[in-house]
């Protein structure tokens, strides 16, 4: 019966290298990122990345970075994922992240960290296995400079990988732990040269610290009818390895309570190994971030609040003093996000919309649409002449489309706030 879930994986390995993206120019498309290449002297060949990058406004805009193996398979659903949970319908869930996708050219060969072989009638699946100490060689010395060099990235990271990157996702947390921040595994393949690498993990994990990283960890149910994820640990046959491995992993790494690994797993019963991963990783974007969204701010605006614009701004930065503790650098309130909740004031109180515009002018002095915000708020005020003052400096810093309010305030018209 093993054999049966090896031949799935197999055809999966075909299916995921034939895979081919759709490069035709077509007019009024929907574009959500760019194919990129870079030729690995490591690998010997030109490999392609898909890369998404957020929108931004500023040039000196950064984002953490997630790497995604088989990409071409996942990059819809993750990129669709971090946009819906960072920036959708005012989610702030999730930190916008550059999404780097990395299709296969031979997947067998780049996801396995040992070699072995693997015989399914005349043909051997496995029979370049082995070279993953050299794929991960090519993303710390060519990958990583490359992307840092073109795009505008920080060195907050995340590793994503599903059944075959599963288990390189694992491997490197044991071998390489300096290359990632956050490891998502989606239902690996720990069976893998006889559970090496779950042996070697287990013992690493054991004496080596990991303060600040993560790991989550999620379980397909690969199992027969009538089994379930207590009895089969029981089980002895090939055809329940594959879910034996990654629980006796997840259960032995969930007692290591002091290597400081913020540590998560999921078992999803309704789930399959194909299917996994969708539902897998929107878990995983959940538990690896659960300090980054603002929370306090339904307190302000309670019309019988007695806080204060300046309790408002003490708990932002407060907030983004802790979300720069754990990026490992200093992160400012977005400036999208901070004039969003200012509009939001402006209305019903002016003075925390007011005091929400000057910490926006303060962390980003550049930017033309912080003083047209700010000249809103004094329009609010019925102050004309300032609001005149910081429409001007609106359009001289770089916001041409605040040039027709200020026009209408010198006619005597009231621009629309």
């Amino acid at each position: 019966m093993m054999k049966n879930l090896l031949l799935f994986i197999a055809i999966a390995v075909v299916f995921a290298n034939c895979q081919k993206p759709d490069t035709k120019n077509t007019e009024n498309q929907i574009v959500i990122g760019t194919i990129d290449s870079l030729h690995s002297t490591i690998l010997n060949e030109t490999r392609k990345i898909w890369v998404y990058v957020p929108p931004h406004t500023s040039e000196k805009t950064k984002y953490p970075v997630l790497y995604l193996l088989d990409g071409d398979g996942h990059f819809d659903s993750v990129t669709g994922m971090i946009k819906q949970l960072s920036t959708i319908n005012g989610n702030t869930l999730t930190p916008e992240m550059i999404v780097v996708g990395i299709p296969n050219t031979d997947r067998t060969r780049d996801l396995t960290p040992t070699h072995v072989n693997i015989v399914f009638g005349d043909s051997t699946f496995s029979k370049t296995s082995g070279g993953g100490n050299k794929f991960f060689d090519f993303i710390e010395q060519e990958l990583f400079p490359f992307i840092e060099k073109k795009y505008p990235s920080t060195s907050y990271k995340t590793f994503v990988g599903h059944s075959l990157g599963g288990l390189m996702v694992i491997d490197a947390l044991v071998k390489r732990p300096q290359l990632f921040t956050n490891y998502i595994a989606i239902d690996p393949s720990l069976w893998w040269d006889n559970q090496l690498l779950l042996k070697q993990a287990d013992s690493v994990l054991s004496k080596n610290k990991y303060d600040g990283k993560s790991l989550f960890v999620a379980v397909a149910n690969t199992m027969d009818e009538g089994m379930d994820v207590k009895n089969v640990t029981k089980d002895t046959t090939e055809v329940t390895l594959h879910i034996r491995s990654i629980l006796q992993f997840a259960t032995a790494t969930d007692t290591k309570k002091d290597n400081g690994l913020h540590f998560g797993w999921k078992y999803y019963s309704d789930d399959d190994h194909g299917s996994v991963p969708l539902i897998a990783e929107y878990d995983a974007l959940r538990f690896l971030f659960p300090w980054y969204k603002l929370k306090g701010l339904d307190k302000f605006f309670n019309p019988t609040s007695k806080a204060t614009p300046e309790d408002l701004i003490a708990m932002i930065t407060s907030h983004y003093e802790n979300v720069s503790t754990h990026f490992g650098y200093t992160v400012l309130p977005p400036e999208e996000f901070i004039n969003s909740i200012g509009y939001a004031f402006l209305s019903t109180k002016p003075d925390h919309a007011h005091s929400l515009f000057e910490l926006n002018i303060k962390n980003y002095p550049a930017s033309g649409n912080v003083y047209d915000s700010m000249g809103d708020s004094y329009l609010a005020k019925a102050d004309t002449l300032k609001a005149i003052e910081l429409f001007t400096k609106a359009i001289e810093v770089g916001s041409p489309a605040t040039k027709e309010k200020l026009e209408k305030l010198k006619a005597g018209k009231r621009p629309g706030v």
